[in-house]
């Protein structure tokens, strides 16, 4: 089969930009909301800056629970949910919600586990100067943990991007869709083979890029 890339070409080329969109929406939103969620897992944990154990058992028990489903079985259990908060559960927009929410918890143990690699030792002297909580948390604890959060976020990204070609099987646009779409379906496998490609260049574009600004932040 000759693959017709003059009436495939604009569709490519939107599948590209939704997926993008949909990555940077998710890791920008999913990754602040994670970055709270993160942050509380690890200061209401038994002798942190606001232990509270209750909270922090709730919080783990509900990380634990989202975070191990597959993302295309995740996406398909919260359709309902998805279709209340979207008024749909097809396209690049629908598709957000469920992605946010999943990253949002991938987020939050990543964040969790660079904050414990900070030296505690550093958190007792800003502790010993009569810093708050809150006052350690903005100008120790995310400042010293800068080079894990980064390589973290930057995994995340991955996944993320990971996701939403998932998301294709599903309703989902983007560049899953399209392989499934026009590649798979149509058993053109050099269009799929072209997605897939994008998606490893996308992919290697975000990890050079994270470990380039992660060494720089190692090396404050």
């Amino acid at each position: 089969m000759t693959t017709d890339w003059s009436t495939l070409w604009p569709t490519f080329q939107t599948a590209i930009w939704q997926t993008l969109l949909m990555a940077v929406v998710t890791i920008l939103i999913g990754g602040i909301l994670g970055l709270i969620l993160g942050v509380a897992l690890f200061t209401t944990r038994g002798g942190g800056l606001m232990e509270n154990r209750a909270v922090n058992t709730v919080l783990n028990v509900l990380v634990n629970i989202v975070r191990p489903i597959p993302f295309i079985i995740f996406v398909t259990a919260i359709a309902p949910l998805t279709l209340q908060a979207m008024g749909s559960t097809i396209g690049t927009k629908a598709v957000l919600f469920p992605l946010v929410i999943a990253a949002t918890f991938g987020v939050s143990r990543i964040v969790e586990q660079s904050l414990v690699s900070v030296d505690p030792g550093v958190i007792e002297a800003a502790e010993a100067m009569g810093a708050g909580p809150w006052q350690i948390v903005r100008s120790v604890l995310v400042p010293e943990a800068l080079g894990p959060l980064i390589l973290g976020y930057t995994f995340i990204f991955v996944a993320v991007v990971d996701m939403t070609a998932i998301a294709g099987a599903v309703g989902g646009d983007g560049l899953g869709d399209f392989a499934i779409t026009y590649g798979y379906h149509r058993f053109d496998w050099a269009v799929t083979w072209i997605a897939v490609a994008v998606i490893i260049a996308l992919v290697q574009l975000a990890q050079f890029g994270g470990n380039a600004l992660a060494r720089k932040a190692l090396r404050r």
